[in-house]
């Protein structure tokens, strides 16, 4: 008997599987081999700290970041005071799900097939070396397995339904320095012709780099926009490494548990981050404040418990969703809408405030009068009252 069964070993069940395995809870984490997720591999200063990431799982460490717009022009803001991370998912998950064997968690291979009650409860899978279908016997369960979570489909209300966008990317041999490419610096597209809706990315990996861009519209060719996104930064001719495409979801849901003996956590529950799309750091936040919750569960005995994970991740980031969702809607439906934002990155106070709350996550309440300045800003930019501005 379990106490936990972890099903999904990206950032977030790896994360919850370690904490619980760490506070001395008897923990299964299952998980599918080989399972790459397409992403742009950024994870800021906080991350770093919060969950003691060793330097040597940096594979770049980024000092500026680049914003193009529809027309291709671009304004480059520099990271002050540090540097932005970026990891290889391959080889960072792994050493996520490593580190919470070293814990003290059981780690399984097998496809998650369903959950099944009676006398107990058990999670039911198919072990991959074998076939067979496998019982894990446990009191409670964290769904961490993804966007498309089937977990959360079968258990929680709303969880069938979640909004998404497919992001697509290509891993490359990185160029030298030099053209349209910086080893050190992330390009952001935000370009109608690469993506309607959402953006292309170029972000260094090292010696390797990760191109994609990510869409919720149907029928956009995902391969092609990417080629053309290669094909506009000089890219074409790099040796492509690997090609992976996933779901991301868009909003979190209502509600992270069944009331009974299910939470979520991580793409499961939709906790990504509106316009950025950023999603390392939420998962793993969402990974700790499941196994919190399911702690105080199996602690108390009451599955109300549960409940304390979406409170306590809501409690602090929900403001940051609501600002990034307000801009994703302001900015991201039209090219005209894309090119005043890219303007607007222009302004100092801009790129002063959002640097501080993507490396701290959290709104910066120290500089009102710069909030004030950035509203009325935005402001008139949205009712075209000032003119695109480049430096």
């Amino acid at each position: 008997m379990y106490d936990v069964v972890v099903v999904g070993g990206g950032p977030s069940g790896a994360t919850a599987a370690e904490d619980l395995a760490r506070a001395g809870r008897k923990v299964a984490m299952l998980d599918k081999a080989g399972r790459i997720k397409p992403c742009g591999g950024a994870i800021p200063p906080r991350l770093i700290a919060d969950f003691a990431i060793p330097d040597s799982q940096i594979v770049a460490k980024v000092n500026t970041a680049r914003m193009i717009s529809p027309t291709q022009r671009a304004v480059d803001i520099p990271i002050e005071n540090g540097f932005v991370g970026m990891v290889d998912r391959e080889h960072f998950d792994e050493f996520l799900r490593a580190r919470a064997v070293e814990a003290g968690a059981e780690r399984l291979t097998g496809t998650f097939l369903r959950i099944e009650r009676g006398d107990t409860t058990a999670v039911v899978y198919r072990d991959k070396a074998s076939g067979e279908e496998r019982y894990l016997p446990t009191r409670l369960i964290v769904g961490a397995d993804g966007a498309r979570s089937n977990v959360a489909r079968g258990e929680v209300p709303g969880g069938d339904k979640i909004p998404y966008v497919i992001a697509y990317h290509e891993i490359i041999k990185a160029p030298a320095k030099g053209g349209n490419y910086d080893p050190l610096r992330c390009d952001v597209i935000y370009d109608g012709a690469i993506s309607p809706d959402f953006y292309g990315w170029v972000f260094p990996h090292g010696d390797q780099a990760s191109v994609g861009m990510g869409t919720g519209i149907d029928g956009v060719d995902l391969k092609k926009a990417t080629a053309d996104l290669r094909a506009a930064s000089g890219l074409s001719e790099c040796e492509t490494i690997r090609k992976e495409g996933a779901p991301i979801p868009l909003k979190p849901l209502d509600r992270w548990d069944n009331g009974r003996d299910v939470v979520l956590a991580g793409d499961a529950a939709g906790v990504v981050a509106p316009s950025s799309g950023e999603g390392i750091y939420y998962a793993m936040a969402g990974g700790r404040v499941a196994a919190t919750a399911a702690q105080a569960a199996l602690v108390s005995g009451r599955a109300s418990d549960l409940k304390i994970a979406r409170k306590l991740f809501m409690k602090e980031h929900k403001m940051v969703f609501r600002v990034l969702r307000t801009m994703q809607d302001a900015y991201y439906k039209s090219d005209e809408r894309r090119e005043r934002f890219v303007s607007l990155c222009h302004d100092i106070d801009v790129q002063r405030l959002t640097f501080e709350a993507y490396m701290n996550k959290k709104l910066v309440r120290a500089r009102p009068m710069a909030h004030l300045r950035i509203g009325v800003k935005n402001v008139a930019h949205l009712l075209r009252l000032v003119p695109q501005t480049y430096a």
